[in-house]
């Protein structure tokens, strides 16, 4: 079992930035992919972004697309995810979450745990 902390999340403002924080305890993080997914009320979770154990390769849903990045530091067991020029758009509860491999990395049933998530608001 993996324990999953999200962090970083906030009231802002259209066209600020926030930078979310993903703390895993598992000592093999690094052995895994990671993924970032948002999910608005009502909604289903969505994919946001991914980035392989080592971090050589990324990958971003098209809404966020050259303005999120996603980034890990093995080191720190820890993930990160970059928002520059928030939208309303992008308000919802943030999630991170491990799994092996990249097969159908834009589902959230392929990815393993799931921490509680961090709420972010974009006011216009």
């Amino acid at each position: 079992q993996v324990q999953l902390v999200e962090s970083g999340g906030g009231l802002v403002q259209a066209g600020d930035s926030l930078r979310l924080s993903c703390a895993a305890s598992s000592r093999t993080f690094s052995s895994y992919t990671m993924g970032w997914f948002r999910q608005a009320p009502g909604k289903e979770r969505d994919f946001v972004a991914a980035i392989t154990w080592n971090g050589g390769s990324t990958y971003y849903a098209d809404s966020v697309k050259g303005r999120f990045t996603i980034s890990r530091d093995n080191a720190k067991n820890t993930a990160y995810l970059q928002m520059n020029s928030l939208k309303p758009e992008d308000t919802a509860v943030y999630y991170c979450a491990p799994r092996i491999g990249l097969s159908d990395y834009e589902s959230p049933h392929t990815y393993l745990y799931w921490g509680q998530g961090t709420q972010v608001t974009v006011s216009s």
